[in-house]
């Protein structure tokens, strides 16, 4: 083969590559990814149940970080997929189940700036350091109601992105519970949980507002 064939061929493959490399993040809406991974972080809340988890940590001795992560994606990654089906089921649509999850978002949100725990979790400690991590606390009633709520505003592809981001840091953060607690300390833990739980009000807000108008027609 020609040597000045052969190069001119591999510019063009490369400046194919680029082109399709530039096109494909070029679509990607990231203000949109954005608001899913933040939406997503607060509801979990992997942050703000740090005290929890090294409590449980001292009791159950460890935490299989990857299990755990593991079992509440796929939880997640189920609901999402199946879970407009399953509302088909019992009569329902996601507008009508986005606004029901943007009233459990509120509350999730004024629990934690309030400080009042208005959602009772199982926290039984002879049920294993899988249960209840990840779920209810990480993939738990709060955090399926917001994923069925964002599919009446994102698509799907994007907020499957968004679960996995949290997922890798869901694992971080159970990896590093003691150095967390250490660098953060009680006063950044309650700061961060606080300013959390605005993010969440106002998305409630934000996603009640922007389905009711549906429901109602």
């Amino acid at each position: 083969m020609d040597v000045g064939y052969s190069n001119t061929l591999n510019d063009h493959f490369s400046k194919s590559f680029v082109s399709s490399y530039k096109a494909f993040f070029m679509e990607i809406h990231f203000d949109q990814l954005l608001t899913i991974v933040f939406t997503l972080f607060a509801v979990i809340d992997i942050v703000g149940s740090i005290p929890l988890l090294i409590s449980m940590k001292e009791k159950v001795g460890e935490i299989k970080s990857f299990k755990v992560t593991l079992i509440s994606g796929g939880l997640m990654i189920l609901f999402l997929f199946l879970g407009k089906p399953f509302l088909q089921i019992l009569g329902l649509d996601v507008k009508s189940f986005a606004v029901g999850g943007s009233i459990v978002i509120f509350l999730l949100g004024l629990e934690m700036v309030l400080g009042h725990e208005i959602f009772k979790g199982d926290k039984n400690e002879h049920s294993g350091a899988v249960v209840p991590i990840a779920f209810p606390i990480i993939a738990g009633s709060g955090t399926l109601t917001t994923i069925m709520s964002l599919k009446a505003n994102f698509e799907e592809a994007y907020i499957a992105a968004g679960i996995i981001i949290n997922l890798i840091v869901v694992y971080i953060v159970l990896k590093s519970l003691n150095y967390i607690e250490k660098l953060l300390g009680p006063g950044g833990l309650l700061a961060v949980r606080k300013f959390f739980g605005v993010i969440l009000l106002a998305i409630a807000v934000k996603i009640f507002s922007s389905n009711i108008g549906a429901i109602k027609r």
